[in-house]
């Protein structure tokens, strides 16, 4: 019987921390805010990911510790920021350094640099404490000062495949676009059935994919994220080296796996077309579409009902002919107080809110307080309300990005408490 592998694996993405992981006899691990590793070869290493600006120094330590032969490649996965910042720092350290990525790689950095503020912020709620946490370890260590976020420029762009060979070390490099970005490039040793995917299909393996990301980012579509998985599926590999976290190993583990999860996908892509066709509004499919048994997975990064709302919308857009209201400027907080006042006061809304929170009906209660605090956020009441309704929310949370961003409202709202 199949126990899903994402029981035992960790969710959360974390920065680099020193201290680097032997794998095999020749490839060494970093783990970090998306993991990096070193292949070592009798004429040079290879580096597959950069880490971020401020993460590069701790892992040319770890990998330093391991082998003092010159770095020849430098391999990116896809262009997030947690892959391509330390691209200089390496660069500075490793003249003649040549740095191959996806074709896409450079239209992915503008994309992300045009956004740079806007994602930065809306991020914080689940990576600053993390930063505060990872700039702490290095002072401890004496690192003071780090590499400012490099925007690299790579040498060598891959269309489809390019294969080359150093020392008795074939590589293969796969294009194909994933699931966090339609720049990603899979790492494949042939004669040692290593795939190295990077985050080619989520943050987190065994995880439904994340389809949307609550921090604010370009749709992802379903069937290319399934074609991804099908794409590893079929080189057959033995072990997979993933972007975050230890070794996915054993041929039959990672097939079952990978087949169930694109299978999932597609369960919850088919299902969400059908129910469009069907004409069922968008919250009842968020509401009922479900995986069955036997295609369970994680959704510990994503998350089926949210991935729903993804394919819907990534199809259909923002309009859901619910209301007229949708097609104009005025949001509908800007009734508020008309509401606030047709109840007969604040404290008459928190009441209600009250009851449902004693029903443990959670977002009921938050719809309510949603009109009482924007427009008065200094009722105490209401305030402890949406504390407790935050609380009961986070008791039933799994996924990092949920419940991150429930920790934070808490600790905000906690703040405003008189």
């Amino acid at each position: 019987m199949r126990v899903p592998i994402y029981k035992s694996r960790p969710v959360e993405p974390n920065p680099a921390r020193f201290g680097g992981q032997r794998i095999n006899d020749f490839i060494v691990l970093c783990e970090a805010f998306s993991n990096s590793y070193l292949l070592q070869t009798p004429a040079g290493n290879i580096q597959v990911n950069a880490g971020m600006g401020i993460e590069a120094p701790v892992i040319k330590h770890n990998f330093d510790a391991f082998s003092s032969a010159p770095l020849r490649y430098l391999i990116l996965t896809q262009g997030h920021v947690d892959h391509v910042g330390g691209v200089a720092y390496f660069r500075e350290h490793n003249p003649g350094l040549s740095v191959i990525a996806q074709a896409g790689n450079p239209a992915h950095q503008a994309y992300d640099g045009r956004l740079a503020a806007f994602r930065g912020k809306r991020s914080a709620f689940a990576f600053s404490d993390k930063f505060a946490s990872a700039f702490a370890h290095y002072a401890q260590q004496g690192l003071s000062e780090f590499p400012q976020q490099d925007v690299p420029t790579p040498d060598v762009l891959v269309e489809e495949r390019h294969a080359f060979s150093l020392g008795d070390l074939d590589v293969e490099l796969i294009a194909v676009p994933g699931a966090e970005t339609n720049d990603s490039l899979i790492v494949w040793l042939p004669q040692h059935k290593i795939c190295l995917t990077g985050n080619l299909f989520g943050c987190t393996f065994g995880h439904f994919p994340n389809l949307v990301t609550i921090r604010g980012d370009r749709y992802r579509d379903a069937l290319t994220v399934a074609a991804a998985v099908q794409v590893v599926l079929d080189l057959g590999a033995e072990t997979i080296l993933y972007g975050h976290h230890q070794p996915v190993e054993g041929r039959e583990l990672i097939t079952t796996e990978l087949t169930v999860l694109r299978d999932a996908i597609l369960y919850v892509h088919d299902e969400t077309v059908k129910g469009m066709n069907a004409g069922t509004d968008l919250p009842a499919l968020m509401a009922q579409i479900q995986l069955p048994p036997e295609l369970e997975v994680g959704e510990g990064y994503g998350k089926v009902s949210w991935s729903v709302r993804a394919i819907w919308e990534n199809y259909a857009g923002w309009f859901k002919h619910e209301s007229t209201t949708e097609l104009y400027t005025l949001p509908r907080s800007a009734v508020n107080a008309d509401l606030i006042e047709l109840a007969g006061g604040a404290h008459a809304i928190v009441a209600r809110a009250q009851e449902k929170l004693d029903q443990q009906r959670y977002v009921e209660a938050l719809h309510l307080l949603d009109i009482v605090l924007p427009a008065q956020e200094q009722v105490p009441d209401a305030l402890r309300a949406a504390i407790a309704a935050h609380e009961g929310l986070l008791q039933g949370s799994a996924n990092f990005w949920l419940s991150s961003w429930l920790k934070n409202q808490i600790k905000l709202l906690h703040a405003k408490v008189v």
